[in-house]
């Protein structure tokens, strides 16, 4: 299961989202090292990760190879070295940098929806 690629569970309805999928789609380069789940499909279903709607809505979740659910910065740097670019990311998980971009992340998270017009998810979380 480790040879599996990394699932990025993305917000298709998001404008940064879509783009941001698109760049790593491209950089993937027909390899199947990350796969796209649109959490945004009707069918999707956040338990299938552990998790719920509004969580997988309040910041980015991925899940490993070996069945590990991520949450945060730490996708954008598992999926960036999936495609053979960890080095864009590298720094971000830095001991000093790291606290400083993962809170950088969280706080854009929490904006998301705003930035992109779309107000804010059902229950309030993402706004956590």
């Amino acid at each position: 299961m480790a040879d599996a690629p990394l699932d990025i569970l993305i917000d298709a309805d998001c404008p940064l989202c879509r783009r941001e999928a698109a760049v790593l789609q491209r950089m993937d380069r027909g390899r199947n090292r990350i796969r796209l789940v649109n959490i945004a499909d009707p069918a999707f279903d956040a338990s299938a990760y552990g998790t719920t709607q509004d969580a997988v809505m309040g910041t980015i979740h991925g899940r490993r190879g070996d069945g590990e659910v991520i949450i945060g910065m730490q996708v954008f740097r598992d999926a960036y070295a999936a495609v053979g670019l960890g080095w864009l990311f590298a720094p971000t998980g830095w001991p000093i940098l790291r606290p400083i971009f993962d809170v950088l992340y969280r706080m854009f998270a929490r904006r998301r929806l705003r930035l992109t017009g779309r107000g804010a998810c059902a229950s309030g979380a993402c706004a956590r």
